[in-house]
């Protein structure tokens, strides 16, 4: 495993977006959730909706753990914001709060996000099972860029927040 990180303490920020309740062992089978999340989240255009902040950036959060990695938690996929939506720009998305922590900050190697940040993924428990560092469960986040984001060819952040 050739996992490297950098650590940064970063301020609490709110995204609207889409959301689904699932588990890790339920996406590692047919009856995951998260693609056609991310197919809701591409038909949306929440990108577009006033009070979005950096339209650029789409974060994945992963929030509301049950427990640890094995247990259910949420996923949701948007955009930052700056201000409270209107209402009629605010209809249909949800809201989270990503919480202000100290971030471990793991990127991915350049490739197909289908398979490049499943990987990492792996990295990132296998990494937690006998680190020093301990995983709070409070707020975890992809950062994808999505100027000239091409899904063959891309890098990915992954920040796990710690104690």
């Amino acid at each position: 495993m050739n996992l490297k990180s950098v650590f940064a303490n970063k301020p609490s920020f709110r995204l609207a977006g889409v959301s689904v309740r699932t588990t890790n062992a339920a996406e590692a089978g047919p009856e995951g959730k998260l693609p056609q999340l991310w197919q809701q989240f591409f038909g949306s255009d929440i990108a577009s909706r006033p009070g979005i902040e950096n339209p650029h950036l789409i974060y994945g959060l992963y929030t509301d753990y049950e427990s640890d990695a094995s247990g259910e938690y949420t996923a949701l996929l948007g955009h930052e914001i700056s201000e409270e939506l209107t209402d009629g720009a605010s209809s249909g998305l949800q809201f989270a709060d990503v919480p202000a922590a100290r971030y471990m900050i793991f990127e991915t190697r350049k490739g197909p996000v289908k398979d490049v940040v499943p990987q990492l993924w792996h990295e990132i428990w296998a990494y937690f099972q006998n680190a020093a560092e301990q995983r709070t469960y409070t707020g975890d986040f992809e950062v994808y860029d999505g100027r000239g984001f091409d899904p063959e060819n891309c890098v990915v952040q992954v920040y796990i927040a710690i104690r």
